[in-house]
């Protein structure tokens, strides 16, 4: 599918998955856009989805990438301070879903099977969309969006 290009304001974290860094990284990243309310004070939202966006590989999965959590945004005019703006360029993407308990690992698991698959992918963008489908965690549903060749 085509993905449109779009903006989104957040704040990141740079990781990588060798040693399990990430799994540390990227829940302390959650952990701190929900105790601050990041998401109350993205100036400009076009939608109140929480996107997880993997970008700035330095080559693929195996090696360090920046991981954003914010919003979709009208522009990037205004990105408060300590916070990160990003345009993510129009692009073909294969959408995966995760089903499940959130709290079961199910978005982490279903990573496992992307790294695991022979999806032809470009590593410049990929994203997770938590949107109302994520409302009830033991029964959510969260978009994976996978840039491709």
């Amino acid at each position: 599918m085509r993905i449109q290009k779009f903006n989104v304001i957040g704040i990141s974290v740079r990781t990588t998955n060798v040693n399990g860094q990430s799994g540390k990284d990227i829940p302390a990243l959650w952990n701190t856009f929900m105790s601050e309310a990041i998401q109350s004070k993205i100036p400009g939202k076009i939608s109140e989805e929480l996107f997880c966006i993997y970008t700035d590989y330095e080559k693929d999965h195996t090696k360090p990438y920046t991981t954003i959590l914010g919003c979709k945004v009208e522009n990037l005019d205004v990105v408060p301070e300590n916070m990160i703006g990003k345009t993510i360029e129009s692009a073909n993407y294969e959408e995966l879903i995760a089903k499940g308990n959130l709290s079961e690992g199910i978005v982490f698991n279903k990573w496992l099977e992307i790294w695991n698959s022979d999806l032809d992918r470009s590593f410049t963008a990929d994203f997770e969309v938590y949107g109302e489908k994520t409302q009830n965690p033991e029964n959510a549903e969260v978009a994976i969006y996978i840039a491709l060749q």
